[in-house]
């Protein structure tokens, strides 16, 4: 199992994509690369902390590929904007990928450039290694499980996207 922390605005709907994802194991929503220690969700509010709303994506490689993610990342947000998504702004809802080895950078710069062929503005998503991720509070975790008709600034037609989606590997 591998892992990769991406920030795509409110950490509601971000999660809820990327569960419907096939190879997709596990996601945990949190606050990535702040400068305080084990913070609140009512103190990452205050945009005084700089922690930016985040889920941790446990994935089978063997079913999904980084790549893969990436390019489902870059449908889910607009990378144009700087701390905002949808009608969230601030610190926290800034975008970013956060990644934890080495190797994933190759291919976090490879979607990158091809993401950003594709744009006339240019991309301001973080690209950075994760210094730290602190888990929310429990009532976060599976929000719009728990809550079907709770706040989410993705369309509803994107999560049936993400659970259709297939990434297509070469023989």
């Amino acid at each position: 199992m591998k892992e990769i922390y991406l920030a795509g605005g409110c950490f509601w709907g971000t999660e809820h994509y990327f569960k419907q994802i096939d190879g997709v194991t596990s996601t945990e929503v949190g606050f990535a690369n702040g400068h305080t220690e084990n913070p609140t969700y009512k103190e990452v509010y205050t945009d005084q902390t700089g922690y930016a709303e985040t889920v941790r994506i446990v994935y089978d490689e063997q079913a999904v590929s980084l790549e893969f993610l990436l390019n489902m990342f870059f449908k889910a947000i607009d990378p144009t904007i700087l701390n905002r998504q949808g009608h969230d702004e601030g610190t926290r809802y800034r975008t970013g990928v956060y990644y934890v080895t080495d190797d994933q950078l190759p291919i976090i710069n490879k979607v990158f450039a091809e993401q950003q062929a594709l744009l006339t503005k240019a991309i301001v998503v973080e690209r950075l290694p994760l210094r730290n991720f602190y888990r929310a509070e429990e009532y976060h975790q599976d929000y719009l499980d728990k809550n079907p008709d709770g706040y989410c600034h993705l369309p509803a037609a994107l999560f049936e996207f993400a659970r259709r989606a297939r990434e297509t590997k070469n023989s």
